[in-house]
């Protein structure tokens, strides 16, 4: 009993003190750092991550609020006979003159009073996307499968693959694009989104009984597509639940995606539905059984419900194979249509349509509305303006603004250390005590320069108490920083917004109404928006100068990734005005 009030104690004492080295600039995150699991003490403390995680994922996909859903108006044609099932060619407008390619199989035999179970059924980075069809990975084969065995099955393109070709696939990584959130995660988790809706649509089909599968890059869809929809009912996300690799493509890897999280978390949010994860001792999911699978079951036990999630670990390569689709098989076949014998879901062989049979462009061309690549990213920006909802969450979310509940603090003299609990970061200042309400002065060059200007020798005359602080890589708080990290944006906040977050921080410290904010030079950028942000109302003086709120002037003065998505300055002075 001693040893653990002893270990409690240190960890308390840890998470309480400010360390030496801010934490933001040592051994940042990335796509192959080993992430350790998080605990949650109760259901009640998993629900609120889950829905904080579902809005940064929405938010860094660029899909905060979703997009009007507009008319899929779906081409279905080409229809091939086989003796238990069909396959038809189809096409769906996403958003309007943009266009989805798939393939849909259904089983020939009469649909039950409620209809079929469906599958979407999403594609990773095989050379033939969702016609591949290797001892490694086929597609039509687990889709030939599933629709024998009664389900409806549709499977569709990554964007930039086969019939999805409006844009390339790599993209998203150009800094006018990343502060718009326009990027390959984005679009394809739209698609995946209403192939949902488009399948849900379908006659024959169960609405209430639709899940999703894929593997590698397709298990990265299945895991953000359950994350995001409730209405996805099981999965088996194949080859992707790691703790040591998060997704090397940029379809994987959206700006503020996994602050502090990773696809294991994701993985978590679709307890307490049925979900099935497949490893491969010969990738990075070699530790399924002895740290995801744990990780996972632990959030499934808080809703009563370990024995819903499952996993297997193959001796294999990366991979989607028959031994891992058969294992996937047994697990729908037990919880989707009842059936507890993985004997009678075994694959039989099949016949794979010819390429060209399958694609949905073959001898075809798009439709004369159809964007170009411009043309998208134009809507996109054009539908970003247009969006309705809560301005500060969708700026709090792409700031990733935190306004603590706690602030630790260490003063010697006029000098001062601010810091989160268990958050690992470091800000210096100098705090002048005086007369409330307080100010708090952001200078580009840090505390030192602040001291030494005009706005604070008239507080100080005045009698008002000043905080002067480091932001973020200002002044004293100025250190290395490997930003050359694979997908840094993904696992790390911009310096700029770290600055932001700094302002609030000190801005919680000193948990005064009213404080005067003044922010000066470029950091009155900084100022603004964390005005915009803060729980308390503040004071703000901060003059903008030539800043307009331009993609060019946040490249160059305030690098944010997903800022103008969330309404940039205007919204920012909405709320400050608000205030």
């Amino acid at each position: 009993m001693r040893l653990l009030v002893a270990v409690i104690a240190a960890c308390f004492a840890a998470q309480a003190q400010i360390p030496a080295q801010d934490a933001r600039n040592i051994n940042p995150p990335n796509t192959d750092t080993h992430f350790a699991p998080k605990a949650y003490a109760s259901l009640a403390e998993w629900q609120a991550r889950k829905e904080f995680l579902r809005k940064q994922i929405l938010s860094a996909a660029g899909l905060m609020p979703l997009f009007p859903k507009s008319d899929l108006h779906p081409q279905v044609f080409g229809r091939i006979e086989h003796p238990d099932y069909f396959v038809e060619k189809v096409l769906l407008e996403t958003l309007p003159g943009y266009y989805l390619g798939g393939n849909l199989y259904r089983p020939r035999r009469p649909s039950p009073p409620n209809g079929f179970p469906g599958v979407v059924s999403p594609h990773g980075h095989w050379a033939y996307g969702r016609l591949e069809n290797t001892a490694i990975a086929s597609v039509p084969a687990r889709a030939i499968t599933l629709a024998r065995q009664g389900y409806v099955v549709f499977t569709y393109d990554m964007v930039g693959y086969n019939d999805t070709i409006q844009t390339p696939h790599d993209f998203g990584d150009k800094p006018v694009e990343q502060l718009w959130a326009f990027g390959p995660l984005g679009l394809q988790l739209w698609n995946s989104i209403r192939s949902f809706d488009f399948l849900q649509s379908l006659p024959g089909v169960d609405p209430n009984r639709i899940g999703v599968t894929g593997a590698s890059g397709g298990a990265t869809q299945t895991l953000l597509l359950s994350a995001v929809d409730d209405r996805i009912q099981f999965s088996a996300p194949a080859n992707m639940v790691s703790f040591i690799m998060q997704g090397g493509s940029l379809c994987e890897n959206a700006p503020n995606l996994r602050l502090d999280t990773t696809n294991v978390e994701f993985a978590a949010m679709m307890a307490p539905r049925p979900m099935f994860m497949a490893a491969a001792t010969g990738d990075w999911t070699r530790n399924m059984l002895t740290e995801e699978y744990p990780a996972v079951r632990a959030i499934y036990d808080l809703y009563g419900k370990g024995d819903d999630v499952e996993a297997t670990l193959l001796d294999a390569p990366h991979n989607y194979n028959q031994a891992n689709r058969e294992a996937m098989y047994a697990f729908f076949g037990k919880h989707i249509l009842g059936e507890k014998d993985a004997a009678r879901l075994k694959e039989r062989s099949f016949t794979v349509e010819k390429l060209q049979d399958l694609l949905v462009l073959h001898n075809r061309t798009l439709p004369a509305n159809a964007l170009t690549f411009q043309g998208l990213f134009d809507l996109w920006m054009r539908l970003a303006k247009e969006q309705s909802g809560d301005p500060r969450e969708r700026l709090s979310y792409a700031l990733a603004a935190d306004w603590p509940a706690r602030v630790l603090d260490q003063i010697d003299g006029d000098r001062i250390l601010l810091g989160r609990p268990g958050k690992g970061d470091r800000i210096p200042g100098i705090w002048l005590k005086g007369a409330n309400p307080p100010a708090l002065v952001v200078h580009p060059d840090g505390a030192e320069a602040a001291r030494r200007t005009p706005e604070v020798a008239r507080l100080l005359a005045s009698g008002r108490a000043v905080l002067a602080i480091d932001a973020f890589q200002t002044g004293g708080a100025v250190a290395p920083r490997d930003r050359s990290v694979s997908m840094f944006l993904t696992f790390n906040k911009s310096d700029d917004a770290n600055r932001v977050q700094d302002i609030l921080t000190a801005l919680a410290w000193l948990n005064a109404p009213s404080t005067r904010l003044i922010g000066l030079g470029k950091a009155a950028v900084w100022c603004t928006f964390a005005a915009a942000v803060a729980r308390q109302p503040v004071d703000l003086q901060a003059d903008l100068g030539a800043f307009t709120g331009s993609d060019e002037d946040y490249i160059k003065e305030f690098f944010v990734p997903g800022i103008e998505r969330a309404g940039g300055l205007q919204a920012a002075r909405e709320l400050i005005g608000a205030h």
